[in-house]
């Protein structure tokens, strides 16, 4: 007797089952790959609580996505609120990891999907292209920096579970300021030491990410004769307000430079970052447990922050 053939309904529940069950095993190995590598004295970052309350912990890589999603706020002159709407909707749709699987064919830090014209997987897998484009559709809802965040997120994710959004508020405030360098010095990382050599061009990869993130007016124009940003052998030198940059908060380079500061240390790990030093304090990956060290009224110049690649 002839097999009997697939019916188009059972073909499309196998395919479902197989799709639902590609997924699951996805999740089951990236779980276990972040088990592995976050576990007890794993780098990680943390964001110190002013005052009362627990410090917020997150690893390296949510550390560097989340630095970037400011970044590119900062870099389009938005204010705060934007960063925070923008972190507590990533931190519920992808936990802030750039992860290539979600839900039918959602991908990336928000979850963007190619099928709703989000862009293509490439694209939206681009931290720096999926919170543009993140901001690029917030900034088109009417007052969003006034509504509450579960609204505003909303308007921009159609979620089947808005109120999932609230849950993140308190931590992506607390991240906000650290990343946008309203807190100051409140972010510290620890990473593996020794640090795995940048290269010869490790100094050249830190310079083309800062414009990357943060746009071209971060440094200033090679011809400008300034004399204020630099690149020599491993570090580099990166001016608190170049001529011509936009920040969010107008004539505050303190906060502006630990804005850069803390983008670096979030950043310490994927860019081979040996030392970070701003306004009289540093960061070294030798003594990373011990946080930002030195004086802030140690005389330290508040006028650039500087960064220093491993050999």
């Amino acid at each position: 007797m002839s097999a009997q053939p697939v019916s188009p309904v059972r073909r499309t529940r196998l395919w479902r089952t197989a799709a639902a069950l590609a997924v699951l095993l996805g999740v089951v190995a990236y779980l276990l790959v972040q088990y592995l590598t976050s576990g007890p004295g794993a780098p990680h970052c943390t964001v110190r609580v002013q005052g009362d309350g627990d410090p917020y912990e997150l690893t390296p890589e949510q550390a560097a996505n989340a630095a970037t999603i400011s970044a590119v706020a900062a870099s389009r002159g938005l204010p705060e609120r934007a960063v925070t709407i923008a972190l507590a909707t990533s931190m519920q749709e992808s936990g802030l990891r750039n992860i290539n699987f979600g839900d039918r064919d959602s991908v990336g830090l928000f979850q963007q999907r190619p099928s709703q014209d989000w862009g293509t997987v490439k694209e939206i897998m681009d931290p720096v292209y999926s919170a543009g484009e993140f901001y690029r559709h917030l900034v088109k809802v009417p007052g969003y920096s006034r509504l509450p965040l579960t609204v505003a997120a909303q308007k921009v994710q159609r979620s089947g579970y808005p109120q999932a959004y609230a849950k993140h508020e308190a931590n992506a405030a607390l991240l906000t300021g650290a990343l946008t360098g309203r807190s100051g010095d409140v972010l510290s990382c620890t990473v593996s030491h020794p640090v795995d050599s940048a290269g010869a061009d490790g100094a050249a990869k830190v310079r083309e990410r800062l414009v990357r993130e943060f746009g071209p007016e971060v440094l200033p124009r090679p011809a400008g004769g300034s004399g204020r940003s630099a690149t020599s052998g491993r570090s580099v030198t990166v001016p608190v307000q170049p001529d011509g940059y936009r920040t969010a908060v107008e004539g505050d380079t303190v906060q502006r430079g630990w804005q850069l500061a803390n983008w670096a240390l979030a950043h310490a790990g994927d860019l081979h970052i040996e030392q970070i030093s701003y306004a009289g304090r540093t960061w070294t990956a030798s003594d990373s447990d011990k946080g930002w060290q030195g004086s802030a009224t140690s005389g330290g110049p508040a006028e650039s922050v500087r960064i220093v690649t491993a050999q």
